[in-house]
């Protein structure tokens, strides 16, 4: 690179030693011409300029046969001249440099960079155009000519992420980085190789934890996806019956999310009905017959129903299910699991369908715009109620505790479940089901009837007891067990038992999960 750069150079001081000697040829048999209207060098460097940028006033003409044969090599070179700018302006155009120029006026924007344009990293980007008013969309590859022009202003720029994020030079927010492409040997292996630069990466995996290092965080589809299934269509008190056709990827994270985070009565009894293969997630869950009562209908605790038959052969179940979900992989399979349903079988509870897109009058959830935004993805006021969570517990308890930054995964992953369970318990202290959305004005209402209603024992051991229910079924579905002492090599804790045996002191500490609502509207709004 240094020796091309080199052989530039020499290149144009070689063509600037070729002009400048033309211009003294000029200059020299022109000014000894008693009649000639080019007299000083500055006449002829004017000439010149005119003449080879095919302007031509006719202001200055050579006069004698030196003169015409310089001003003729001026008029040829011309041509070349306006041949090469037209062709620089036109690569610089269609190539990396426009790109560039835009990216280095725009430092101070917000950038967000994704590596791909499909449909997944289109729905994300809208969304964050959408929230951010200083939000720069850039795409890391050249735009394709077929593709259809986008709702948001963008640029597309094909070049290493490195070179991309040396023009911000430091300046407004750090870029963050989406890898929407599935990658996988445990984890998306192009995140890996972005550690060393100054950008928060998120890149879209099937497996793993949700942070590896420092700058590198990964998101699940599926998991994103049954988050908002649960927060869009909250489990309802009436509801004692849920069946889920499909047990893929989808089906699988579904169900994790209403085992960690529907708790909404000391006394509920929903019975799941899965139909689908579920061999695999028993024998990595082999605890969770602690908490649920599996393959049986219980009147007093929740219920796992694993069906091995297929779901066409229970019209029974189906017809009093409160409510189905179609949750297939395949989406077009779903889609023709629904059709059946409607058209074959008296349903008496609603049905909600996995769907890339929603269709008018159908309960779809799914969609690439609800999945793919940056509350799912960069999970920020998410994180922030769990590092909240976190530091109230520390506060409430009389032994060391660690801070966010020291928790491994797994006990992130818990204050995380806390945080999520934030939409239920605002819909418990409010007594309103309609509430689908964890706003500042709702958690603040929720946390003064918390502060009024607690000063009742009844009620403050109801409360802690629901907050222990969630917290045990957290720990027996990650197979943690009861022990004396805490123990994480051997995953034991002392509090893994029925609220009724805690001491006292640890009934206490299950109110750091209500009190936090305090701060966490404060940070909502």
């Amino acid at each position: 690179m240094r020796g091309r750069k080199k052989a530039y150079l020499y290149v144009i001081l070689g063509l600037l030693f070729v002009y400048l000697g033309l211009l003294s040829l000029l200059y020299s048999s022109e000014a000894a011409n008693g009649n000639a209207m080019i007299k000083t060098f500055g006449d002829a460097f004017w000439y010149s300029l005119v003449t080879l940028t095919t302007v031509g006033y006719g202001d200055l003409v050579p006069v004698t046969p030196l003169g015409h044969a310089v001003g003729m090599v001026f008029l040829i070179l011309s041509a070349g001249i306006m041949v090469t700018l037209l062709g620089a302006v036109t690569t610089f155009l269609t190539s990396e440099g426009m790109p560039f120029l835009m990216l280095s006026l725009q430092r101070r924007k917000n950038w967000y960079y994704f590596a791909d344009c499909e449909a997944e990293s289109n729905a994300l980007a809208a969304n964050i155009y959408k929230e951010d008013p200083k939000a720069l969309i850039i795409y890391g590859e050249k735009r394709a000519s077929q593709r259809e022009i986008l709702d948001y202003p963008c640029i597309y720029i094909s070049a290493p992420l490195g070179k991309i994020v040396e023009k911000k030079k430091h300046a407004g927010t750090e870029c963050k980085v989406f890898l929407m492409k599935e990658n996988d040997i445990g984890i998306n292996r192009r995140a890996t190789g972005l550690h060393h630069l100054p950008v928060q990466v998120y890149a879209r995996t099937t497996n793993g934890q949700d942070r590896l290092s420092g700058n590198i965080n990964f998101f699940h589809s599926y998991e994103c996806c049954a988050r908002q299934y649960w927060r869009s269509k909250p489990l309802c008190n009436c509801e004692d019956t849920i069946v889920l056709i499909g047990f893929g990827k989808y089906g699988r994270s579904i169900l994790e999310r209403a085992i960690l985070a529907n708790i909404i009565s000391v006394n509920q009894h929903v019975a799941y009905h899965i139909f689908g293969d579920a061999r695999e997630f028993l024998a990595v869950h082999y605890r969770l017959g602690e908490q649920f009562a599996l393959n049986q209908v219980s009147e007093e605790r929740d219920s796992l129903v694993f069906h091995t038959e297929t779901w066409s052969e229970n019209r029974t179940i189906l017809e009093r299910a409160d409510r189905v979900i179609i949750c297939e992989d395949d989406e077009q399979q779903g889609w023709d699991i629904f059709w059946t349903l409607k058209k074959y079988y008296k349903a008496i509870g609603r049905i909600d369908l996995r769907s890339s897109w929603k269709a008018p009058g159908i309960s779809c959830f799914g969609a690439n715009e609800d999945i793919y935004t940056t509350q799912q993805i960069i999970r920020t006021d998410l994180n922030k109620a769990a590092i909240i969570i976190n530091e109230i517990f520390r506060m409430s308890v009389s032994y060391p505790t660690l801070d966010w930054n020291q928790l491994d995964d797994l006990h992130q992953q818990s204050k995380i479940a806390a945080a999520d369970h934030l939409l239920m318990k605002t819909r418990i202290l409010l007594q309103d089901e309609t509430i689908t959305d964890t706003t500042a004005f709702a958690v603040k209402r929720a946390y003064e009837m918390y502060c009024k209603t607690k000063r009742f024992e009844d009620i403050r051991e109801m409360y802690r007891k629901l907050d222990h229910m969630r917290w045990l079924r957290f720990y027996i579905f990650y197979n943690w067990s009861y022990g004396p002492i805490r123990d994480d090599a051997e995953r034991q804790h002392p509090m893994l038992c029925q609220y009724e045996e805690l001491t006292q002191e640890q009934k206490q500490e299950r109110d750091a999960a209500w009190e936090m609502m305090g701060q966490i509207y404060a940070e909502l709004g």
